[in-house]
């Protein structure tokens, strides 16, 4: 077999990895928009009027809509993405999250069609949560395929990366808004714009995906393989199982912390605190920008080290910052409100760098797209999913943040236990598995 000429295999992978961090992006960009709104707006415009909390937690039940539509997209576009390949289902879920983003932003409110408000927006963050129920493992997938083994963690990270560039963008669109409207015109047309929006970053995200190639190794596997007759996930779940719940347990922390210190703080700040929207946005907004540059970092470091010691650093960070981090936040001081937020997400960049990596390497190629998918998404469900509305109700239960934080604390002991019970994967042959 001809060696790959390395001029050409660097320009590759970079392409690769751009075309997966552009859509990546734009997928968060859009999921990440819409709990924002959940947090500032939704809960007035789309809920009938009552107490402050009570609709913020409805709103935040429609965000966690689209976390029990992911593992059902995880299914279905792994199934396909085992059986025909990763980069044509890459797009197809990349054109329904913009569609289904792009049409919240045309919703009517409560006030102005009652209960088919609420309906509509449900069945919208559904398609949105099923779109990136697939988008995930496909784009992990064809980065950690194509790239240098020895760099796996690295490369792969990228696309990871993309969470908070979406994150920023949708953050810091929305803080211009607030920044330069009133709240009455933010709440009666301005909040719709950064939906709008996403139709142009959509078909940025499309024109860069439908220029990458097919995974190799998956192409490869194609060719020394018989097609098996057994469904994908049905292989996953009987000889796979144990791999399923040790990324289940690994999400736990990573997932919770993220929407702790992204999401769940700006209704703190805003219903707890008092504090104006903005405070938490802007927080949120430069600490995703140092997130953005900590992902790669990390990755690159379980290259060096494995998996497991980078990802055991997050967890058991994130589990004691999440204390802190309430006391920081309840200072009311922004600056820091901001160094609690950021060192926050830089703890957890530690679990979420090497997690692409690790992840596909805990199944074999034939699978592994499904396995990827449906690991990573039935976490959603438990953590990320319901992280929003469990911190809300706890806040409002106990009146203190810190109920807040002994709820991160447990999933951080969760997250422990799954990676310290699994053996170290950095070293594993991707072609062979």
């Amino acid at each position: 077999m001809t060696a790959p000429d390395p001029v050409r295999t660097k320009p590759s992978i970079v392409r690769v990895v751009g075309a997966s961090l552009v859509g990546t992006t734009v997928e968060w960009y859009d999921f990440f928009l819409y709990g924002v709104a959940a947090s500032v707006v939704f809960g007035d415009l789309f809920f009938p009027k009552g107490e402050q909390l009570t609709g913020t937690l409805l709103s935040f039940a429609t965000f966690a809509v689209g976390f029990f539509a992911r593992p059902i997209g995880g299914v279905v576009f792994g199934h396909f993405g085992d059986r025909l390949g990763r980069k044509n289902l890459l797009v197809l879920s990349l054109l329904m999250m913009g569609v289904a983003t792009f049409a919240i932003g045309l919703l009517p409110t409560y006030a102005q069609v009652g209960a088919l408000a609420p309906i509509l927006l449900t069945v919208l963050r559904l398609i949105q949560g099923f779109a990136l129920g697939g988008e995930w493992g496909g784009a992990v997938l064809i980065v950690s395929e194509h790239g240098d083994p020895a760099r796996r963690g690295f490369w792969a990270s990228w696309p990871q990366a993309g969470a908070p560039a979406g994150q920023l963008i949708a953050n810091g669109v929305l803080a211009g808004l607030a920044a330069f409207q009133s709240e009455a015109a933010f709440n009666a047309w301005g909040w719709r714009i950064p939906f709008l929006l996403s139709a142009v970053l959509v078909l940025v995200g499309l024109w860069v995906r439908l220029k990458i190639e097919e995974s190799p190794v998956f192409k490869e596997a194609r060719t020394r393989q018989e097609p098996s007759d057994r469904m994908p996930l049905v292989e996953v779940l009987t000889r796979y199982p144990r791999e399923v719940l040790t990324a289940m347990g690994a999400r736990m922390a990573e997932n919770v912390s993220y929407y702790i210190f992204t999401i769940v703080i700006a209704t703190y700040a805003k219903e707890h605190l008092g504090l104006g929207k903005s405070f938490a946005l802007n927080a949120v907004l430069i600490a995703a920008a140092i997130h953005f540059c900590a992902i790669p970092l990390w990755g690159a470091l379980s290259d060096r080290i494995g998996r497991k010691p980078v990802y055991l650093i997050g967890a058991v960070g994130v589990g004691i910052w999440a204390f802190v981090f309430i006391a920081l936040v309840d200072t009311k001081n922004f600056g820091l409100a901001t160094l609690a937020v950021t060192v926050g997400l830089v703890l957890h960049g530690a679990m979420y760098g090497p997690q692409a990596a690790f992840f596909t390497e805990l199944f074999g190629t034939r699978v592994r797209y499904s396995g990827v998918s449906v690991g990573y998404q039935l976490a959603s469900i438990i953590a990320g999913g319901l992280a929003p509305f469990i911190a809300i109700a706890l806040l409002k239960a106990y009146d203190s943040g810190y109920a807040i934080s002994v709820y991160v604390a447990i999933c951080a002991v969760i997250s422990i236990l799954a990676v310290t019970l699994y053996s170290e994967t950095s070293k594993r042959d991707l072609t062979e598995l």
